[in-house]
């Protein structure tokens, strides 16, 4: 978060409390529900001050506004999901994990706190929860980044070696994102792994022109390997030459170029 940012946060803040203060010296009709709008939007703006420190890495800074947070609300899912993500970072797994689910426990519909779940399980290697919480943060259709939602549903499947599951998953991304980098990638190496390289060669086409457009984008070693096996199955062996020397030129000690030699010996 910049400092500008932060500092209008902390202008919001101040001034949601200056005008509560001055409701009462001005007049008699405050009502609770302005009492109560006043604290969500209060506790919404500590949530959203502590993730944005706890994204810098500065816990101490997040902890404050966080106590401060809890002591308004301290059974809001947003309190709760964002203290995961503290813990997280100190990592705290089993605090981290408890606030995770007392998250999901008190509204099991704030999508959120199932994406933090979702992504602190995949990082303990544990797909099979962390594909059961992004499936169903990927219902609820008014979530702001639903295309990231499916790309990690993707990612979930993926490791299970589930990849058609993970072909619906990443094409649900790659429609909502309007064909981002990544999940064209993702999608195109699922595709390959299906044995579909018509459709493979569809989308990977999408990647490479997207690059081409984008001079900030650049081939991986993993987008390599993919234009390498659609290819050699169509039979483009100028375009699969391209790939190969840029993998070996760029990548020489890559997984993936070890993987071509593979191919290459194999005759795939």
């Amino acid at each position: 978060m910049t400092e500008y940012s932060t500092r209008r946060i902390s202008v919001a803040l101040m001034l949601a409390v200056s005008l509560f203060l001055a409701s009462g010296c001005v007049t008699t009709t405050d009502s609770r529900f302005q009492r109560v709008a006043d604290r969500e939007q209060a506790v919404e703006d500590y949530v959203r001050l502590a993730t944005a420190y706890i994204g810098q890495g500065n816990t101490d800074r997040a902890r404050v506004h966080l106590d401060r947070a809890k002591e308004l609300a301290p059974e809001s899912p947003a309190v709760l999901s964002t203290m995961g993500l503290l813990y997280q970072a100190d990592s705290e797994d089993e605090l981290a994990e408890r606030s995770f689910k007392a998250a999901i426990a008190n509204k099991p519909g704030y999508t959120r706190a199932r994406v933090y779940y979702g992504a602190f399980l995949f990082g303990k290697n544990r797909f099979e929860e962390a594909r059961d919480q992004f499936a169903a943060a990927s219902r609820d259709t008014e979530y702001s980044d639903r295309a990231s939602v499916f790309f990690n549903l993707g990612r979930c499947e993926e490791r299970l070696e589930n990849h058609e599951a993970a072909v619906t998953a990443y094409r649900r991304s790659v429609e909502l994102s309007r064909g981002d980098a990544r999940s064209l990638l993702a999608l195109s190496r699922n595709l390959v792994a299906t044995g579909d390289y018509e459709s493979a060669e569809y989308y990977y086409g999408r990647l490479t022109g997207l690059m081409q457009r984008n001079t900030n984008l650049r081939h991986s070693p993993e987008s390599l390997i993919t234009g390498i096996r659609i290819a050699r199955h169509v039979g483009d062996l100028d375009r699969e030459a391209s790939f190969v020397l840029l993998l070996r030129n760029d990548f020489p000690n890559s997984l993936e170029y070890q993987q071509y030699k593979v191919l290459k010996v194999d005759g795939q």
